[in-house]
């Protein structure tokens, strides 16, 4: 199994300089990372320096609350992916989801899934820290159905990351088609591989070069 292929190599700190992101991308490159998640400003950058190789270029949308309009997010999608994003990380509407708007939160999806069909992987963040198993289980649900690739734990950004019970949740619900990415609070091998037992087939961590030495 070839772990960094599975590692998206993440740097989303609003302090993060073009320094940063040039040795992120160094790191990628090196390691040969799935991809380099990093904030929208930075796509064109990236998309530049890895021309040419495997190493995808990722972005967020709608990050870190998921709380802007379905349009907004439709648009970010669009102009990261013509600016050379492969793949969009969207957070959830989660709010709605909390009020039951089913329909909302399957719009807010189906926006950015529409937007980068054919050019884009769509991963569904649905912050589990802030749900409860029956709302996991419908985020889940309804990420499936408004056509995402993959559905992801967290932000990194709230009150906690990935735990093994929430991975195995969402390997149940969304099946073996549709990708689980294990974020936030990955940072070791060991922590790794017990994503991937639990169902995981990606990982978002900023601690991946500790984790492929480690």
């Amino acid at each position: 199994m070839n772990l960094a292929a599975m590692i998206d190599h993440t740097l989303l700190r609003a302090d993060a300089n073009k320094r940063d992101i040039e040795n992120l991308i160094a790191e990628a490159k090196k390691y040969e990372f799935a991809s380099v998640c990093i904030n929208s400003t930075w796509v064109e950058f990236a998309a530049q320096q890895l021309a040419g190789t495997k190493v995808k270029v990722c972005t967020v949308i709608g990050f870190p609350l998921g709380a802007t309009t379905s349009e907004s997010k439709a648009f970010e999608a669009k102009d990261a992916i013509a600016k050379g994003a492969t793949e969009v990380d969207m957070v959830i509407n989660i709010g709605a989801l909390k009020d039951g708007d089913s329909v909302l939160v399957e719009k807010d999806v189906k926006a950015v899934a529409e937007a980068a069909k054919g050019k884009a992987l769509v991963k569904v963040i649905i912050e589990t820290c802030l749900l409860s198993e029956e709302e996991k289980i419908c985020a889940c649900e309804l990420a499936v159905k408004a056509g995402a690739d993959f559905v992801k734990t967290s932000t990194g950004f709230s009150t906690g990351g990935a735990t093994l019970e929430d991975v195995r949740l969402m390997r149940k619900i969304v099946g073996e088609h549709v990708g689980v990415k294990a974020s936030g609070g990955v940072r070791s091998l060991d922590d790794m591989k017990k994503m991937i037992a639990a169902g995981a087939t990606r990982i978002g961590t900023s601690s991946g070069v500790k984790i492929i030495e480690g």
